[in-house]
């Protein structure tokens, strides 16, 4: 079920651009949503439970830097697509390498701490769920607009939107996963923080109070509070 979610999830984003062909100003209030959202649950569920299941908070302290650190490396290569943004050259002739593995990478990460059949994971699987969907949306919107062909555009959705459930098969599957659970939670959770924060950093332009965002990231507060 979390597996299909996420496909899912790809699927809903690249179905909005084809159907609903959003503006701007929609884009941005998803992404302050989603960030906001991303943020709510890390701080007041993956946090707390990565530092109860684990003997050694000074590792998972250090894992959460390291994944800081690895995510911005990522974002050196996909040019920010994880949190709004995709400064890439539009050439047809050049598929984007680098865009592609990258975020292949960051999506495969987040699958694995999930666990197919963990209740207590649900606040993780929707919190990626949210994520993913703008992020589709910028994809897609991106590749249209290159004017890459509909097999290629395809292939790279088709691929994208199952590296996260590749991710929690290898969870499943490999006892390594599993015996170091609280360790790679630490790691997305890194990985979570600096997507979110600078999703929230960039929904302000100039600083100025916007209304609309501040709405917008209240709601994805108020919604993991109240509902998870």
């Amino acid at each position: 079920m979390s597996s299909i979610l996420l496909i899912i999830s790809v699927l809903l984003g690249a179905l909005i651009v084809l159907f609903i062909k959003p503006k701007n100003n929609f884009i941005s209030l998803l992404l302050a949503f989603s960030g906001s959202y991303l943020l709510s649950v890390t701080v007041l569920h993956l946090l707390p439970e990565v530092y109860t299941e684990t003997s050694s908070p000074k590792t998972v302290g250090i894992l959460i830097l390291v994944g800081i650190l690895i995510q911005s490396i990522l974002e050196s290569f996909s040019k920010g697509a994880e949190h709004g943004h995709v400064h890439l050259h539009s050439d047809k002739n050049h598929f984007p390498w680098l865009l592609f593995v990258s975020l292949s990478i960051h999506a495969f990460t987040e699958g694995l701490p999930i666990h197919e059949h963990s209740d207590h994971q649900h606040n993780l699987l929707w919190a990626i769920f949210i994520h993913k969907i703008p992020i589709a949306i910028i994809l897609t919107t991106f590749l249209i607009k290159v004017k890459y062909s509909k097999k290629m555009i395809a292939f790279f959705l088709i691929f994208f939107s199952l590296m996260s459930p590749l991710g929690i098969l290898v969870s499943e599957n490999f006892a390594f996963i599993q015996k170091f659970h609280a360790e790679i939670t630490a790691f997305t959770i890194g990985i979570f923080l600096h997507i979110s924060t600078i999703i929230l950093f960039e929904s302000s332009e100039n600083h100025k109070f916007n209304i609309q965002k501040f709405a917008a990231i209240l709601f994805g507060i108020l919604l993991t509070i109240f509902t998870l």
